[in-house]
């Protein structure tokens, strides 16, 4: 069974299938990669729950920057946000983002219960 959380035309917030969650882009607002990172993981955090799951359950990660550049000041975010020992496989890469002010989207795929 398929279930789909927050469906719009476009897209659902999440996915819901075999015990995996599969979360949606993420965006964030700010000025800098660090505020941008910040407000995007709350969001993701907020979904996670909505999807019975938690940062410990992440399987995987899919991170776009704007400019690899900003690398570093998105893993000072995120090493804090991921908890010890549960790491996802994570994979990130520069793209060009839906509007020229963002600097990351992250999509996360998740282990429920």
């Amino acid at each position: 069974m398929i279930e789909r959380i927050d469906t719009g035309v476009r897209s659902s917030k999440i996915v819901k299938h075999n015990g995996v969650a599969y979360i949606t882009g993420q965006v964030g607002e700010g000025e800098t990669i660090q505020a941008q990172t910040e407000e995007c993981l709350r969001r993701l955090d907020g979904l996670l729950v909505q999807a019975g799951s938690s940062r410990k359950q992440m399987l995987r990660a899919t991170i776009w920057l704007a400019d690899m550049s900003d690398f570093a000041g998105l893993n000072e975010v995120w090493n804090v946000w991921v908890p010890e020992g549960h790491a996802p496989a994570r994979a990130c890469g520069e793209a060009k983002l839906a509007r020229p002010e963002l600097k990351v989207e992250i999509i996360v795929d998740a282990a429920y219960e």
